[in-house]
C-alpha cells in the first residue's frame, strides 16, 4: 500500500508535500487490502467521514463489514442539504489554515445505538496535525441527540487513517479522545 502513494511537493500551498492516496483507488488488489485493514480495525457501528476521500473508503465498508449501520457524511459548505436547526458547523484547523465542515443532527440521530450511546468511528484519508478530527469529534461529542423521546450521547470509539504523518504528533493529539489506528505510517 505505501509503494502505491504519490507525492506532490508545494501542493496546495509552498512548503506542504502532499500525499496523493488516489493511486490506492486504482488498484483492485490494493483497494482491496485498504478496505480489509479498515474493516478489521474498526469497532463501532457508525462512521463519521470527511469528504471527499473519507467517502471513498467509509462507503465499501457498509457492504463487506456486516457490523457496520451508517455513514454520518462531513461536507464542506453548501453541499449539505438541511432543515432549520440540523445543521452543525464545525471550524477545523487544517496544517495549511482553517475551513470548515458540516453535518447533520438527523444522520446522528439515524445512526444505530447502543442503550443510551451512539458508537463513531472517525474515518479519513490522512492525519496530519489531528486538527479536523479532533474538531469533528469534540463537535459530535457535544451533542445530546434525541430519539423517540429518549436523549443519546454521541461517544467516538476510535479515529481511523489510511496514512498518518507520524512526525506532525496529531496521533498524541487525538489520543486524548480515543484510540488511533493507522494503515500507513510516514
Amino acid at each position: 500500500m505505501k509503494e502505491a502513494l504519490k507525492f506532490y511537493k508545494d501542493f496546495p500551498k509552498e512548503g506542504i508535500v502532499f500525499v496523493d492516496i488516489i493511486p490506492l483507488l486504482q488498484d483492485k488488489k490494493i483497494f482491496g487490502e485498504v478496505i480489509e485493514k479498515l474493516g478489521e480495525a474498526l469497532t463501532a457501528p457508525n462512521i463519521a467521514a470527511p469528504e471527499a476521500r473519507g467517502f471513498l473508503f467509509a462507503a465499501p465498508l457498509l457492504q463487506s463489514k456486516p457490523e457496520v449501520a451508517s455513514i454520518i457524511p462531513l461536507r464542506k459548505s453548501g453541499k449539505l442539504p438541511y432543515n432549520e436547526g440540523d445543521l452543525c458547523d464545525v471550524e477545523i484547523e487544517k496544517e495549511y489554515g482553517s475551513d470548515h465542515l458540516f453535518y447533520r443532527l438527523s444522520d446522528l440521530a439515524a445512526a444505530k445505538t447502543d442503550g443510551d450511546e451512539i458508537h463513531i468511528s472517525l474515518l479519513d484519508d490522512l492525519l496530519a496535525t489531528g486538527g479536523t478530527a479532533e474538531g469533528v469529534a469534540r463537535s459530535m461529542m457535544a451533542q445530546k441527540i434525541v430519539k423517540d423521546g429518549k436523549e443519546y450521547k454521541v461517544v467516538i470509539d476510535e479515529f481511523l487513517f489510511i496514512v498518518e504523518l507520524d512526525f506532525l504528533a496529531g496521533k498524541e493529539r487525538l489520543e486524548k479522545i480515543a484510540p488511533v489506528r493507522s494503515l500507513i505510517h510516514l
